[in-house]
């Protein structure tokens, strides 16, 4: 998708939130006209291919398919009234980032455009025609199921299986620990996780959500390795030996610092910076799994993918996690629309590479915000939230945050209680911070690295000659993007 950047020649006084309608890109188009009938073969296949079938297909995880227009025509209105929900909870395709404010320029961004939901519409009021069979775009070759998206993998890591009853209750717990047999350091590029189950036949009716393709609901793990340094250790050399404390904090955070596995999550790929460390002779500790029965009997375990930097490769910086959120949370019954923030300040410049709100099943809605050091602030992302289909929004590389030292995340999320939200199974009662779904938390695990003032300089400088900046252009998202003079701009092309 190309990305119209609007140039504004003014100062940063004049910052404010609605500036970020501005970066919006140009809708996809789908022909309209008065002479044209959208057809399902011409129009509406090619908008399933992109956006749906990977998940709507024969043994993926959603509960139809949509390959054939037998397939999608009985789901006619119901794929209208979903497209047409937009960055709502229910919304499909389960991308929710709200189009009207903050940064839209995302890696994989399956959405679809104001024309594509238009032409859905039409084409269901229309009565769903199937149109020219010579107009239908070839079938798409899907990865099988033992295939990654992240490639062939280097090295893949088994957790212990587990076994989930039919009807048992939910459980959280650790689950033991995996050798990953590794003889050498190496540096993670990707990792992705998928669940792998075996389920017995049950003669009761298969649930109608995506919890009944899934045991894990989510999976908190780590890289350990025995000579890793303590909390302690690291508190004495903060005091007693400043640099060394930078160097092995920074090596502790490249050893421990790893995506967390949850429902219908995206796979990591690592900003190509800042490849991720894992040591030789390490393990991986699954330490929180959080379990649920799907209706059957089920055996099941998680598969975790990596994919190395070649041999030699060494990172110029190190992944951070920069998320905030809160303990103090008041959530009460049958409520909608409450709101509940929580505050980080970064201690260093900081690139942000993806947006991942985390809620639970009250939580609705998610914004990220920036205020700036001279007072000033603007939002970067909003998005809608769904605790049965987790999103992580990966920046594009030209539009990641570079947010200088001092600069406050805001984070606030929303939550509904009242029977609109469906994912609350009883909305009277008042719920606080907790592990269970019917619990709440309020956390954005915001994924980035922290800079030094050169590395700053530098993202600065490629970012100016990325987009083709002036002085005293806005950029959303990069508060100092615009500001230099003509000699820094000439310095910067040489």
């Amino acid at each position: 998708m190309t990305t119209r950047w609007t140039r504004i020649r003014t100062a940063l006084a004049v910052f404010s939130i609605a500036a970020g309608a501005l970066l919006l890109a140009p809708p996809l188009a789908v022909a309209q006209d008065a002479d044209h009938e959208v057809t399902f073969e011409k129009d509406i296949a090619p908008i399933l291919q992109r956006s749906c079938q990977n998940c709507h297909r024969p043994g993926a995880g959603a509960p139809m398919s949509l390959i054939t227009y037998e397939d999608v025509r009985p789901w006619a209105r119901s794929i209208k009234n979903r497209t047409g929900l937009r960055n709502k909870p229910e919304a499909m395709p389960p991308w929710y980032i709200e189009k009207d404010i903050g940064i839209q320029d995302f890696k994989n961004d399956p959405s679809l455009s104001d024309a594509e939901v238009e032409a859905i519409a039409t084409w269901v009021d229309n009565g769903a025609p199937l149109g020219n069979p010579a107009d239908m775009p070839p079938p798409l070759e899907f990865l099988a199921a033992d295939q990654w998206s992240i490639g062939e993998p280097d090295l893949i890591i088994s957790s212990p299986t587990v076994e989930v009853g039919a009807s048992d209750p939910d459980w959280w717990g650790a689950i033991g620990e995996t050798p990953t047999g590794l003889t050498e350091d190496r540096y993670v590029a990707a990792v992705e996780q998928k669940e792998v189950s075996e389920r017995e036949p049950t003669t009761t009716a298969k649930r109608s959500t995506v919890g009944s393709n899934f045991a894990i609901h989510h999976m908190i793990w780590n890289a350990v390795n025995d000579d890793r340094i303590s909390d302690e250790e690291l508190e004495r050399l903060r005091e007693e030996d400043p640099a060394e404390f930078e160097r092995r904090a920074a090596e502790a955070a490249g050893q421990g610092f790893w995506p967390v596995h949850e429902v219908g999550r995206n796979a990591d790929h690592f900003d190509p910076r800042a490849g991720q460390l894992l040591k030789a002779g390490s393990r991986i500790a699954f330490t929180s799994a959080h379990l649920h029965s799907t209706g059957s009997h089920t055996k099941t375990r998680l598969d975790i993918a990596f994919k190395f930097h070649p041999r030699g490769y060494e990172p110029e910086y190190t992944n951070s996690a920069l998320f905030a959120g809160t303990l103090n949370i008041d959530v009460r019954g049958n409520q909608a629309d409450q709101a509940v923030v929580a505050y980080q300040t970064l201690p260093q410049n900081a690139k942000l590479s993806l947006f991942e709100p985390h809620l639970h099943a009250a939580g609705v809605r998610q914004c990220l915000d920036a205020i700036y050091p001279n007072g000033l602030s603007e939002t970067l992302s909003c998005s809608g939230y769904n605790h049965s289909w987790v999103r992580a929004y990966v920046y594009q590389d030209h539009a990641a945050p570079l947010l200088p030292k001092g600069t406050i995340l805001r984070i606030t999320g929303y939550f509904d209680t009242t029977p609109a939200n469906r994912n609350v199974a009883d909305g009277r009662n008042w719920s606080g911070l907790g592990h269970r779904s019917i619990d709440q938390m309020m956390i954005s695990l915001t994924q980035g690295m922290y800079l030094s003032e050169e590395q700053f300089a530098q993202e600065l400088a490629e970012r100016r000659e990325t987009l083709d900046l002036d002085a005293g252009d806005y950029v959303l998202g990069c508060p100092l993007c615009g500001q230099f003079d003509e000699g820094t701009a000439a310095q910067d092309q040489q």
